[in-house]
């Protein structure tokens, strides 16, 4: 049986290595989710407040040696915040350069939950990329994953982004943020959650209202020709006829 080739996409990052004596003990302290003991896992870096300021894919090289993973816009700010607040911790907090390859298949490298099937960052290798970034953005999309700067900013919370069960602990330790992302969780409701809209069309722009009757009910994020994420609030029906502009849509 003839093996198939994976399908492979360019991904633009940011790199910050955090590394030494206390480099895992410093992180599990700062970002919401726990540094694993291999692997990776997705966290976000935090206010106070429980605004996003970077979401962070967290893959542990070494007992000692974390790199973070970060949005291409975010990089340095990932490194002041981390700096600003290492005080006396033990680690030395540096960016880095690479370059990545989203590989879609369970392949050796840093594991990925962005698209919606197995996937695999790998970092520094020379891989011809068979999807461009419409494709990879359309399988982000239709995984109902949020990116930083499209459905993530200081108007969100990581609980509209549907962000709880893939980048935050609720057993671990104190870090900024915490109290809030718990009191919310624990005793409170969220308004709106980010869903999987299927579009008549071509993409709607941006910040489109998505039209329930005659009530603007949410707001277009990002969208691909056939499909968008959009903010939609709760009591909106799953099987409701929506408009978004001229064109039709449904929540998936």
């Amino acid at each position: 049986m003839a093996m198939t080739t994976p399908e492979t996409a360019r991904r633009q990052r940011a790199y910050v290595r955090v590394q030494g004596p206390d480099a895992v003990d410093y992180l599990d302290r700062m970002l919401s989710n726990d540094v694993p003991e291999a692997g990776s896992v997705d966290a976000l870096l935090l206010t106070p407040k429980a605004r996003v300021i970077a979401p962070v894919l967290v893959w542990r090289r070494g007992p000692d040696d974390v790199l973070l993973l970060t949005e291409p816009e975010l990089g340095p700010t990932l490194l002041g915040q981390l700096t600003r607040m290492r005080f006396a911790a033990r680690c030395e907090i540096q960016l880095e350069e690479h370059s990545s390859t989203i590989v879609l298949a369970d392949v050796p490298g840093i594991p990925n939950r962005d698209y919606g099937r197995p996937a695999t960052e790998v970092l520094d290798e020379t891989l011809p990329a068979s999807l461009d970034d419409d494709g990879l953005e359309r399988l982000r999309i239709e995984a109902g994953t949020p990116r930083y700067g499209q459905e993530i900013d200081d108007r969100v919370l990581p609980a509209e982004a549907g962000l709880e069960a893939r980048a935050i602990s609720f057993s671990k330790g104190c870090y900024p943020g915490q109290e809030p992302i718990a009191r919310q969780h624990y005793r409170g409701k969220v308004n709106r959650r980010l869903r999987v809209l299927e579009v008549a069309g071509a993409a709607p722009p941006a910040e489109t209202p998505v039209v329930f009757g005659e009530k603007d009910v949410g707001r277009i994020t990002s969208a691909v020709a056939g499909l968008a994420l959009a903010y939609v609030r709760v009591e909106v029906p799953d099987d409701a006829e929506l408009r978004v502009g001229d064109a039709t849509a449904s929540l998936r």
